[in-house]
Protein backbone atom coordinates (compact mmCIF):
# COMPACT_ATOMS: atom_id res chain seq x y z
CA UNK A 1 0.00 0.00 0.00
CA UNK A 2 3.01 2.34 0.91
CA UNK A 3 4.87 1.70 -2.43
CA UNK A 4 1.67 2.17 -4.16
CA UNK A 5 1.00 5.76 -2.46
CA UNK A 6 4.99 6.51 -3.01
CA UNK A 7 4.61 5.84 -7.20
CA UNK A 8 1.58 7.92 -7.01
CA UNK A 9 3.39 10.89 -5.04
CA UNK A 10 6.27 10.49 -7.54
CA UNK A 11 3.96 10.64 -10.18
CA UNK A 12 1.97 13.22 -9.44
CA UNK A 13 5.44 15.35 -8.45
CA UNK A 14 6.86 14.32 -11.63
CA UNK A 15 3.47 15.75 -13.44
CA UNK A 16 3.61 19.04 -11.48
CA UNK A 17 7.19 19.65 -12.15
CA UNK A 18 6.86 18.93 -16.10
CA UNK A 19 3.52 21.37 -15.81
CA UNK A 20 5.77 24.25 -13.82
CA UNK A 21 8.62 23.98 -16.83
CA UNK A 22 6.35 24.56 -19.46
CA UNK A 23 4.64 27.57 -17.43
CA UNK A 24 7.81 28.38 -16.53
CA UNK A 25 9.13 28.93 -20.44
CA UNK A 26 5.64 30.40 -21.10
CA UNK A 27 5.76 32.86 -18.30
CA UNK A 28 9.06 34.06 -17.89
CA UNK A 29 8.62 37.74 -19.13
CA UNK A 30 11.81 37.38 -21.30
CA UNK A 31 11.65 39.02 -24.97
CA UNK A 32 14.19 37.25 -27.42
CA UNK A 33 16.41 39.40 -30.19
CA UNK A 34 14.30 38.00 -32.54
CA UNK A 35 10.85 39.12 -30.87
CA UNK A 36 13.00 42.52 -30.61
CA UNK A 37 13.34 42.56 -34.65
CA UNK A 38 10.01 41.60 -35.78
CA UNK A 39 8.28 44.35 -33.30
CA UNK A 40 10.36 47.09 -34.41
CA UNK A 41 10.06 46.24 -38.18
CA UNK A 42 10.25 49.87 -40.04
CA UNK A 43 11.04 51.88 -37.07
CA UNK A 44 14.43 53.88 -37.62
CA UNK A 45 15.36 52.63 -33.89
CA UNK A 46 15.40 49.72 -31.84
CA UNK A 47 16.09 48.54 -28.27
CA UNK A 48 20.29 47.63 -27.63
CA UNK A 49 20.04 45.25 -24.79
CA UNK A 50 23.45 45.52 -22.69
CA UNK A 51 24.84 43.01 -19.93
CA UNK A 52 27.31 44.35 -17.31
CA UNK A 53 28.72 42.69 -13.95
CA UNK A 54 27.79 44.26 -10.53
CA UNK A 55 28.89 42.28 -7.82
CA UNK A 56 28.74 39.09 -9.77
CA UNK A 57 25.73 39.14 -10.40
CA UNK A 58 24.78 39.64 -14.25
CA UNK A 59 22.61 43.02 -14.62
CA UNK A 60 20.83 43.18 -18.44
CA UNK A 61 19.18 46.30 -19.46
CA UNK A 62 17.84 47.72 -22.72
CA UNK A 63 18.20 51.25 -24.00
CA UNK A 64 16.83 53.08 -27.01
CA UNK A 65 17.50 56.73 -28.39
CA UNK A 66 20.18 59.63 -28.22
CA UNK A 67 22.88 59.99 -25.61
CA UNK A 68 22.63 63.75 -26.09
CA UNK A 69 18.58 63.82 -24.49
CA UNK A 70 17.52 63.73 -21.03
CA UNK A 71 16.83 59.78 -19.88
CA UNK A 72 13.45 57.90 -19.19
CA UNK A 73 14.85 55.05 -16.55
CA UNK A 74 11.89 52.69 -16.41
CA UNK A 75 11.96 49.97 -13.73
CA UNK A 76 9.10 47.31 -13.55
CA UNK A 77 7.74 45.34 -11.02
CA UNK A 78 6.96 41.61 -9.62
CA UNK A 79 6.97 39.83 -11.75
CA UNK A 80 7.83 41.66 -14.98
CA UNK A 81 11.13 42.78 -17.66
CA UNK A 82 12.39 45.46 -19.35
CA UNK A 83 9.79 44.51 -22.10
CA UNK A 84 7.07 46.02 -19.85
CA UNK A 85 8.30 48.97 -21.30
CA UNK A 86 8.72 47.74 -24.98
CA UNK A 87 5.92 50.23 -26.46
CA UNK A 88 7.15 53.28 -24.70
CA UNK A 89 10.46 52.71 -26.46
CA UNK A 90 8.06 52.96 -30.52
CA UNK A 91 6.99 56.17 -29.43
CA UNK A 92 8.27 58.84 -31.98
CA UNK A 93 7.41 61.87 -29.53
CA UNK A 94 9.34 60.21 -26.96
CA UNK A 95 12.36 59.68 -28.78
CA UNK A 96 12.82 63.00 -29.68
CA UNK A 97 12.36 64.15 -25.96
CA UNK A 98 14.45 61.05 -24.33
CA UNK A 99 16.85 58.45 -24.12
CA UNK A 100 14.94 55.09 -22.61
CA UNK A 101 16.36 53.07 -20.23
CA UNK A 102 14.67 49.73 -19.01
CA UNK A 103 16.31 47.36 -16.72
CA UNK A 104 15.56 43.58 -16.17
CA UNK A 105 15.64 43.46 -12.01
CA UNK A 106 17.64 40.99 -10.44
CA UNK A 107 15.62 37.70 -10.49
CA UNK A 108 13.83 38.71 -14.00
CA UNK A 109 14.44 38.50 -17.70
CA UNK A 110 18.09 38.17 -18.18
CA UNK A 111 19.40 39.18 -14.73
CA UNK A 112 19.86 36.16 -12.91
CA UNK A 113 16.52 34.92 -13.46
CA UNK A 114 14.74 33.68 -11.02
CA UNK A 115 17.14 34.26 -7.96
CA UNK A 116 15.58 36.81 -6.65
CA UNK A 117 17.01 39.87 -4.31
CA UNK A 118 15.06 40.82 -1.21
CA UNK A 119 16.73 43.70 -0.08
CA UNK A 120 15.88 46.63 -1.68
CA UNK A 121 18.91 48.19 -0.97
CA UNK A 122 20.61 45.71 -2.43
CA UNK A 123 18.56 45.89 -5.44
CA UNK A 124 19.17 50.12 -5.65
CA UNK A 125 22.97 48.86 -5.24
CA UNK A 126 22.38 47.07 -8.42
CA UNK A 127 21.07 49.40 -10.49
CA UNK A 128 23.40 51.89 -9.25
CA UNK A 129 26.36 51.30 -12.13
CA UNK A 130 23.51 51.33 -14.82
CA UNK A 131 21.85 54.57 -13.96
CA UNK A 132 25.30 55.91 -12.72
CA UNK A 133 26.07 55.70 -16.51
CA UNK A 134 23.73 57.33 -18.18
CA UNK A 135 24.18 59.89 -15.57
CA UNK A 136 28.01 60.88 -16.57
CA UNK A 137 26.66 61.82 -20.25
CA UNK A 138 25.68 64.61 -17.87
CA UNK A 139 21.83 64.61 -18.72
CA UNK A 140 18.47 64.66 -16.27
CA UNK A 141 17.79 61.04 -14.99
CA UNK A 142 14.13 60.38 -14.68
CA UNK A 143 13.20 57.07 -12.73
CA UNK A 144 9.93 55.46 -13.72
CA UNK A 145 8.81 52.68 -11.02
CA UNK A 146 5.88 50.53 -11.67
CA UNK A 147 4.59 48.42 -8.76
CA UNK A 148 7.53 46.81 -6.99
CA UNK A 149 9.79 48.82 -9.02
CA UNK A 150 8.00 52.49 -7.14
CA UNK A 151 9.72 51.59 -4.00
CA UNK A 152 12.61 50.73 -5.27
CA UNK A 153 13.27 53.76 -7.55
CA UNK A 154 12.62 55.72 -3.99
CA UNK A 155 14.77 53.62 -2.36
CA UNK A 156 17.23 54.84 -5.05
CA UNK A 157 16.67 58.37 -4.40
CA UNK A 158 16.90 57.61 -0.42
CA UNK A 159 20.68 56.15 -1.17
CA UNK A 160 21.98 57.76 -4.40
CA UNK A 161 19.85 61.40 -4.58
CA UNK A 162 23.19 62.52 -6.95
CA UNK A 163 22.23 59.83 -9.50
CA UNK A 164 17.92 61.04 -9.57
CA UNK A 165 16.48 63.95 -10.80
CA UNK A 166 12.83 63.14 -10.59
CA UNK A 167 10.47 60.40 -9.93
CA UNK A 168 7.27 58.40 -11.40
CA UNK A 169 5.68 56.61 -8.86
CA UNK A 170 3.18 54.24 -11.38
CA UNK A 171 0.98 51.85 -8.59
CA UNK A 172 3.58 51.75 -6.29
CA UNK A 173 3.45 49.49 -3.25
CA UNK A 174 5.59 52.10 -0.90
CA UNK A 175 3.69 51.74 2.20
CA UNK A 176 4.16 48.77 4.54
CA UNK A 177 0.89 49.00 6.84
CA UNK A 178 -1.08 48.09 3.47
CA UNK A 179 1.19 45.25 2.87
CA UNK A 180 -1.65 42.64 2.36
CA UNK A 181 -1.42 39.38 5.01
CA UNK A 182 -0.11 36.99 2.17
CA UNK A 183 2.77 34.68 4.44
CA UNK A 184 -0.20 31.86 4.81
CA UNK A 185 0.26 30.82 0.92
CA UNK A 186 3.47 32.75 0.40
CA UNK A 187 6.12 31.09 2.66
CA UNK A 188 4.67 27.37 1.50
CA UNK A 189 6.09 28.36 -1.74
CA UNK A 190 9.72 28.87 -0.62
CA UNK A 191 9.92 25.64 0.81
CA UNK A 192 11.59 22.67 -1.57
CA UNK A 193 10.17 20.75 -3.30
CA UNK A 194 7.36 23.26 -4.04
CA UNK A 195 9.61 26.23 -4.64
CA UNK A 196 11.16 24.15 -7.74
CA UNK A 197 8.06 23.73 -9.51
CA UNK A 198 6.38 27.06 -10.22
CA UNK A 199 7.73 29.05 -12.77
CA UNK A 200 10.97 30.82 -12.11
CA UNK A 201 9.67 34.43 -12.71
CA UNK A 202 6.79 33.73 -10.15
CA UNK A 203 9.10 31.90 -8.16
CA UNK A 204 11.48 35.27 -7.91
CA UNK A 205 8.52 37.46 -7.39
CA UNK A 206 6.96 35.26 -4.60
CA UNK A 207 10.54 35.55 -2.57
CA UNK A 208 10.71 39.43 -3.02
CA UNK A 209 7.00 40.05 -2.44
CA UNK A 210 6.96 38.07 1.30
CA UNK A 211 10.21 40.33 2.30
CA UNK A 212 8.72 43.48 1.24
CA UNK A 213 6.86 44.89 4.31
CA UNK A 214 10.03 44.92 6.52
CA UNK A 215 11.85 46.54 3.35
CA UNK A 216 9.51 48.77 3.34
CA UNK A 217 9.76 49.96 7.10
CA UNK A 218 13.36 50.33 6.52
CA UNK A 219 12.62 52.86 4.52
CA UNK A 220 10.20 54.81 6.87
CA UNK A 221 12.91 57.02 8.30
CA UNK A 222 14.31 58.66 5.14
CA UNK A 223 11.32 59.67 2.87
CA UNK A 224 11.95 63.12 4.36
CA UNK A 225 15.28 62.86 2.39
CA UNK A 226 13.26 62.50 -0.81
CA UNK A 227 13.76 66.30 -2.27
CA UNK A 228 13.59 65.63 -6.38
CA UNK A 229 10.06 66.46 -8.06
CA UNK A 230 7.75 63.31 -7.41
CA UNK A 231 4.97 62.46 -9.65
CA UNK A 232 2.44 59.34 -8.30
CA UNK A 233 0.05 57.74 -10.59
CA UNK A 234 -2.45 55.60 -8.91
CA UNK A 235 -5.86 54.09 -9.85
CA UNK A 236 -8.66 53.80 -7.82
CA UNK A 237 -9.44 50.08 -9.28
CA UNK A 238 -5.77 48.82 -8.43
CA UNK A 239 -7.10 45.23 -6.59
CA UNK A 240 -3.22 44.40 -6.62
CA UNK A 241 -1.60 47.42 -4.94
CA UNK A 242 -3.87 49.69 -2.25
CA UNK A 243 -5.17 53.26 -3.54
CA UNK A 244 -4.18 54.67 -0.28
CA UNK A 245 -0.62 54.23 -1.34
CA UNK A 246 -0.82 57.62 -2.86
CA UNK A 247 -1.94 59.20 0.82
CA UNK A 248 1.27 57.01 1.94
CA UNK A 249 3.21 59.20 -0.40
CA UNK A 250 1.26 62.67 0.02
CA UNK A 251 1.84 62.52 4.00
CA UNK A 252 5.67 60.79 3.64
CA UNK A 253 7.08 63.38 0.56
CA UNK A 254 6.95 66.22 2.79
CA UNK A 255 10.29 67.51 1.22
CA UNK A 256 10.05 66.94 -2.66
CA UNK A 257 10.23 70.10 -4.42
CA UNK A 258 7.43 69.19 -6.14
CA UNK A 259 4.82 66.99 -5.71
CA UNK A 260 1.90 66.07 -8.36
CA UNK A 261 -1.18 63.49 -7.85
CA UNK A 262 -2.74 61.57 -10.93
CA UNK A 263 -5.60 60.27 -9.56
CA UNK A 264 -8.07 57.83 -11.97
CA UNK A 265 -11.33 56.36 -10.48
CA UNK A 266 -11.78 53.48 -12.80
CA UNK A 267 -8.19 52.52 -13.53
CA UNK A 268 -6.46 49.37 -12.87
CA UNK A 269 -3.05 48.54 -11.50
CA UNK A 270 -1.70 47.60 -15.29
CA UNK A 271 -1.56 51.24 -15.82
CA UNK A 272 1.83 50.88 -18.08
CA UNK A 273 -0.39 49.08 -20.87
CA UNK A 274 -4.24 50.17 -19.84
CA UNK A 275 -3.12 54.00 -19.90
CA UNK A 276 0.38 54.96 -21.00
CA UNK A 277 -1.04 58.54 -22.06
CA UNK A 278 -0.44 59.26 -18.35
CA UNK A 279 3.01 58.10 -18.19
CA UNK A 280 4.64 59.95 -21.26
CA UNK A 281 2.54 62.89 -19.74
CA UNK A 282 4.20 62.58 -16.60
CA UNK A 283 7.36 61.99 -18.16
CA UNK A 284 7.50 65.10 -20.54
CA UNK A 285 6.20 67.55 -17.51
CA UNK A 286 9.45 65.84 -15.84
CA UNK A 287 11.46 67.82 -18.29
Amino acid sequence: MLIKLSKRILIAYGIIFVIGQILSSCMSFKISQKEINKQFEGYAQKPQQHQIEVHGTTMNYAEIGADSLPVAFFVHGSPGSWSAFIDFMKDTVLLKKVKMVAVDRVGFGDSDFGNAEKSLIVQADLLKPIVAKQKKLGKKIILIGHSLGGPLIARMAMDYPELVDNLIIVAGSIAPDLEPNEKWFRIPLELVPIRILIPASFRASNHEILYLKPELEKMLPLWKNIRQPVIVIQGGKDMLVSPKNADFAQKMLVNAQSLKFVKVDTMNHFVPWSHPQLIKKAIIESL
